[in-house]
């Protein structure tokens, strides 16, 4: 069955990336639907987050479109690249909170950037961003260097969300957690996005998390976007580093996904 056309939020096509003589992307395509998780997986140096970097328009590729809400990033105004920017939110790896910055600081950067806002209103919408994602109150006047990871991760993502985008795009959040820290902010992503209505772009290599909260995974692999469905699609792939991925010893998630779904 054919995508209607409006359930299409990201639409990637024939993306070329190059760095010097070294080709990351050869006309890679990809569709991401509007309010789905979709999970960006591959190999080291398959270019996941070269990918998110584009979609964003942090990265100039060499070809190719990419459209984010029907309008070209790359073809854009400066105005109207700024208009498309405050409809999504990022986090990039270990939050990459400004240092010199509190949390409440970094929450409220990208409304000073963006929006024109007294004080006592940003830093009113800073606390109630960081209260959804969990932090203590007392978190707000605390600098990265005070924080644990999973804190700074999640100083990170009430900033991603502080202009209440419509697409947050997460490079590796759980990167580095503990298994309790990381299911617990699966469970946050996935609240965050049913309460906020958010589509989510997730480069990430946790398989637990693919299984916990992906509606679809999209595999990197040959410079391109090989194979997109659900998990259940990824374990029928016959393809060599796909199937060790999913069928591998590490791949806890996706086998007991399968013993699931063989004895409903």
């Amino acid at each position: 069955m054919m995508e209607q056309s409006d359930d299409i939020i990201i639409k990637v096509r024939d993306l070329v990336t190059r760095f010097g003589t070294h080709t990351v992307h050869d006309g890679l395509d990809l569709d991401v639907r509007r309010g789905e998780i979709i999970g960006v997986v591959g190999g080291s140096g398959t270019g996941k987050s070269v990918l998110l970097r584009a979609i964003v328009g942090l990265l100039k590729p060499d070809a190719g479109r990419i459209e984010v809400f029907g309008k070209s990033v790359r073809d854009t105004s400066e105005q109207e690249y700024r208009q498309l920017r405050r409809r999504w939110g990022v986090m990039f790896q270990d939050g990459a909170l400004f240092s010199s910055l509190s949390v409440r600081q970094n929450v409220e950067a990208p409304m000073r950037e963006q929006l024109q806002l007294d004080a006592p209103l940003r830093e009113t919408l800073a606390g109630i961003k960081v209260r959804m994602v969990g932090l203590p109150e007392d978190a707000m006047a605390k600098y990265p260097s005070e924080l644990s990871g999973g804190m700074r991760k999640r100083a990170g993502f009430a900033r991603a969300i502080a202009l209440d985008p419509e697409i947050v795009f997460l490079d590796e959040p759980t990167a580095g957690l503990d298994p309790i820290g990381a299911a617990d902010f699966d469970i946050l992503i996935k609240q965050l996005q049913a309460a906020l209505g958010l589509t989510v772009f997730f480069v990430t290599h946790d398989l637990d998390s693919l299984h916990a909260i992906c509606d679809r995974v999209a595999v990197l692999a040959d410079r391109k976007v090989l194979a997109v469905g659900t998990m259940q699609d990824m374990l029928q792939v016959d393809h060599p580093w796909v199937h060790e991925y999913f069928h591998g010893p590490r791949a806890r998630a996706a086998g007991v996904a399968a013993r699931q779904t063989g004895e409903s």
